[in-house]
């Protein structure tokens, strides 16, 4: 617990971090942004004259070791989550890591271990901001018994546009940099866990539609990373999932999930933060109306801090969560390169 003044540190001050996190800890009373560590010296310079940092390291293992850090907020790529976390928790330091926990499972459970011996630390992860206002309506709903049992799931994750072959490589095309995260769908799996839990088994097909690309130098180098992923997925109490995740979908809907019960459908339609529903016997969807004491929307920084004060504990995202969503990607690279169903591995 910290009831004095709480010192973050920024490692990789990306997009998300300078649009959210950085603002988002300038809210936070008793919170002072103190140093960033980027990919380079200037554009980390950048980013402290922007937002007022007083020190700009070359090395993040600097950041790390500072005396005068108490709390990391990782912006980075996945590639560099695992090593940086751990060295984080090792030095004495709460972290934030941004959403897609790692490269790859075995690396989640390396972060989740390092966690867990540093128990007096805070540990979380960014979650997806596209539920937050929804979930705990949908979470009430579903535990209530508005659908019943759970027979189907219907999601559909649409980033779709007409595919561009000449456009450049993309951290998110780089294996070597993002591991097994595809597209939206850990953040998509990580949401559907919390209304329906964690999945048993999957079966998928994925599709590289542009299987090289140059990067901007001009190398080309071969994609690995799908820009279409079709799955199945068992659920618990046997419910089946179908999901879809892709970026060649072009004039496709918006994004939505349909959730089928015994006795009532659920829509959530993602843009519009829009629930509806309809339970057996009634003649069409109606939206389902969501108090704004529950759309508590974005809250990651306010959470995190809290959480080092001792006032609440970290629920989006645990690290335990962050496993599950890894163990699941996993499971769907596995089920494709096999071209069969496999088990998604328990925590």
């Amino acid at each position: 617990m910290t009831q004095g003044t709480i010192r973050v540190g920024f490692v990789g001050a990306g997009n998300n971090t300078r649009r959210r996190h950085i603002p988002g800890f300038q809210k936070q009373p008793g919170v002072e942004l103190v140093a960033v560590a980027n990919r380079t010296k200037e554009s980390g310079e950048r980013v402290a004259r922007e937002f007022g940092l007083a020190r700009v390291y070359e090395d993040w293992r600097d950041l790390v070791r500072a005396r005068d850090v108490d709390a990391v907020c990782i912006g980075t790529w996945p590639y560099m989550h695992c090593e940086i976390t751990v060295a984080a928790l090792e030095a004495g330091k709460h972290v934030l890591c941004e959403a897609r926990m790692a490269m790859d499972a075995a690396e989640g459970r390396r972060m989740l271990a390092a966690a867990r011996r540093a128990s007096n630390l805070v540990a979380q992860l960014v979650p997806a901001p596209h539920t937050l206002e929804v979930d705990a309506t949908l979470q009430s709903l579903l535990a209530e018994g508005y659908a019943g049992e759970v027979l189907a799931v219907e999601l559909q994750a649409a980033q779709g546009r007409f595919v561009d072959p000449d456009e450049p490589l993309h951290w998110r095309h780089d294996a070597a940099l993002s591991g097994f995260n595809v597209l939206t769908m850990g953040i998509w799996y990580e949401a559907m866990m919390r209304w329906l839990g964690p999945a048993r088994r999957v079966m998928a097909m994925t599709k590289i539609a542009v299987p090289r690309r140059r990067d901007d130098r001009g190398a080309w180098h071969e994609v690995r990373v799908p820009d279409h992923v079709d799955l199945l997925a068992e659920l618990p109490g046997g419910a089946v999932a179908h999901l879809r995740f892709s970026s060649v979908t072009a004039l496709a809907p918006p994004s939505e999930v349909w959730i089928f019960g015994r006795e009532g459908t659920l829509r959530l339609e993602a843009d519009a933060r829009r629930l509806s529903g309809a339970r057996r016997g009634e003649d069409g969807l109606r939206e389902i109306p969501i108090p704004a004491e529950r759309r508590s929307g974005w809250r990651v920084e306010e959470e995190f801090v809290n959480a080092i004060r001792g006032r609440e504990t970290v629920r989006r995202t645990t690290f335990e969560d962050g496993v599950r969503y890894m163990d699941f990607t996993e499971a769907v690279a596995r089920s494709a390169a096999l071209g069969q169903a496999v088990e998604v591995a328990a925590l």
